[in-house]
């Protein structure tokens, strides 16, 4: 499996949403899917000119993609995303494209679905399936505290104790539903069989899971 790349820049290509750069390596060009913004930085560079790049490898029986990323932490972050249902590799560029590492971090910590949504590809229930499956991931690898600790802080910078009561109510609300709905989501999850030594994300997934329910 290719992980790294580094040689000459042979040009920047687009195939409709798509951009990519072509990467000379010892007399081999690979061409590379990247973020819109890492294209619009080396678009107008003149060849040749030494490049390097983090990539992520996807091997199937009848092709091979190559997506290539400036920093290693974006291709951790890209890895992370691709690893939710619903999401794919274009979807994941588009939401590094739109937003940008730490930006998109926040978004995913913070359950900020209107800035999740203004990806292209990305709708309300793919913004919820980020935010639910990514938060604590992104919170022990790319920040010392959870969403919820980070918005309530006590006056000396130490995060603020909360139960998980709060803290499920506080993620929901942060997800755009209302008390009256999160109480329903809550009853309903306990009667699913979710218990109070359960962590919250077993009660978010069986929360959003009736809350989708009724909508649908």
């Amino acid at each position: 499996m290719i992980g790294w790349l580094e040689g000459q820049l042979g040009s920047c290509w687009c195939e409709g949403p798509r951009a990519g750069l072509l990467v000379i390596c010892a007399g081999v060009g690979y061409e590379v899917q990247v973020p819109l913004s890492l294209h619009g930085r080396w678009q107008g560079q003149l060849a040749p000119t030494a490049i390097s790049l983090h990539i992520h490898h996807v091997q199937r029986e009848d092709s091979a993609q190559l997506y290539g990323f400036e920093e290693r932490r974006e291709r951790d972050l890209f890895r992370l995303l691709i690893s939710v249902n619903g999401v794919g590799p274009q979807v994941g560029l588009a939401l590094l494209s739109a937003l940008g590492f730490e930006e998109l971090v926040e978004a995913i910590l913070q359950a900020d679905l209107a800035r999740l949504s203004s990806a292209q590809g990305v709708g309300k229930r793919t913004a919820e399936r980020l935010s639910v499956e990514l938060r604590s991931k992104l919170g022990d690898r790319f920040g010392p505290t959870s969403p919820t600790a980070q918005l309530l802080v006590l006056n000396g910078g130490a995060p603020a104790p909360l139960g998980l009561k709060q803290e499920l109510e506080l993620t929901l609300s942060a997800l755009g539903y209302g008390p009256l709905e999160i109480g329903e989501a809550q009853r309903a999850a306990a009667l699913a069989g979710c218990l109070a030594e359960d962590g919250l994300d077993d009660w978010l997934r069986e929360c959003l899971s009736w809350l989708g329910r009724q909508i649908a």
